[in-house]
């Protein structure tokens, strides 16, 4: 093997060439602050609008509702928090589910240590919700229902449109984390009746450290951090404009690719190691489903018999890239609690399960070489 192969896109993603180029192109010429109103200012602020324009199209959102963040965990962050302290006189309660992003999950536990109630939906092993769940628990005073779109760690994807229907009649303000949905599946705000969603750059290919929160027009949460007038005086803050410039781009690049022509070749580079493990008659089994609603763009699996980090480490040691889950708990020894709430506590999946990833440059030569060395190694270590 000549070079690494990276295999681990829902942790972050490449940036593409194109993005690079224009943040290069923003840093060298385009230096002034977006809100001066001098000519270098204004020209920054015409970036910054250009691309919100694009990001806000990507949803079916108006401009003036993107807010942009430092990514996903602020945007979940300020879009619960706020929530929460703007509407803790309708109610105290917050419906999510057991395998959300640690980003969600953590706030809601200081949610709770506050006096809300949260309640935690469980999934079923493909990784879904039960909708006569949710219906059952949205009472009167239920202020929220956080959702995500799509799950980091087996790529099961949540019925938005029949939630939004749900939450839509009630006080609850509806806010899904988009940020492992955000380029693979189509989300529409409107269609589906989402209030603030969140999504993050570096999934799709764009910068690190740079997101957006979409807030539903006539919401007014209340802000995370205190400051400036940036941002419609919701994220204070001077404005990242070549990495903003940048995520438009990565947008821009995305958008250009249907959404489904994308799932085919993700469920094709799924489908070679599946046959290549099958042929090899390797003892393995998928966690989550490759059928139905989900995101082919992951594939978690667990290889019977066979230690996760011992995987992890051969695989690396080998050249390729994978994860044991969300990269939010890399180098952590907490079991997963995505692969805990499918299948319980006591399954022997948890500590032996990988999860792979695929994005926009992976390619079907780069899946065939890293099939060859997971049957190797799972020949060798389960010896």
């Amino acid at each position: 093997m000549t070079k690494n192969i990276y295999l681990d896109n829902a942790a972050t993603t490449p940036m593409d060439q194109r993005v690079v180029e224009v943040i290069s192109k923003e840093m060298a010429n385009d230096f002034g602050n977006a809100s001066s109103q001098h000519a270098f200012g204004r020209k920054a602020r015409e970036a910054v609008d250009h691309a919100r324009d694009i990001l806000a199209k990507s949803i079916n959102a108006k401009p003036g509702d993107i807010i942009f963040t430092s990514g996903g965990s602020e945007s979940n962050n300020t879009a619960i928090f706020g929530t929460a302290k703007t509407r803790s006189d309708i109610g105290k309660k917050i419906i999510t589910t057991k395998i959300e992003h640690p980003s969600v999950l953590n706030p809601m536990k200081q949610l709770e240590e506050q006096g809300y109630q949260v309640v935690y939906l469980d999934v079923d092993q493909s990784g879904h919700i039960s909708l006569e769940q949710l219906k059952k628990e949205l009472t009167p005073d239920t202020i929220l229902v956080s959702i995500m779109a799509v799950n980091n760690e087996v790529g099961s994807i949540m019925p938005l449109e029949e939630i939004g229907a749900l939450v839509a009649p009630t006080n609850a303000y509806f806010h899904v984390d988009n940020v492992q949905g955000y380029g693979n599946i189509e989300v529409d705000v409107k269609k589906m009746h989402i209030d603030l969603l969140s999504t993050s750059a570096h999934k799709i290919n764009g910068p690190k450290f740079l997101g957006f929160l979409y807030e539903r027009d006539g919401l007014n949460i209340s802000n995370l951090l205190l400051g400036g007038e940036q941002e419609k005086k919701r994220r204070p803050g001077t404005e990242n404009v070549p990495a903003i410039a940048g995520f438009g781009v990565a947008v821009d690049e995305e958008s250009k690719i249907d959404k489904e022509t994308l799932q085919t070749k993700y469920a094709r580079l799924q489908q070679i190691i599946l046959d290549n493990l099958n042929d090899a008659k390797i003892d393995y089994a998928i966690n989550g489903d490759v059928t139905g609603e989900v995101s082919h763009h992951v594939l978690n699996l667990w290889l019977k018999g066979i230690n996760t980090y011992s995987a992890l480490t051969n695989l690396d040691l080998a050249g390729f890239a994978v994860s044991g889950g969300s990269a939010c708990t890399a180098g952590s020894l907490t079991p997963s609690h995505v692969l805990t709430a499918m299948y319980g506590a006591d399954s022997p999946r948890i500590a032996e399960s990988i999860r792979i990833s695929f994005g926009r440059f992976t390619t079907e030569e780069e899946v065939e070489e890293f099939s060859k060395a997971l049957i190797k190694m799972c020949q060798r270590l389960s010896k």
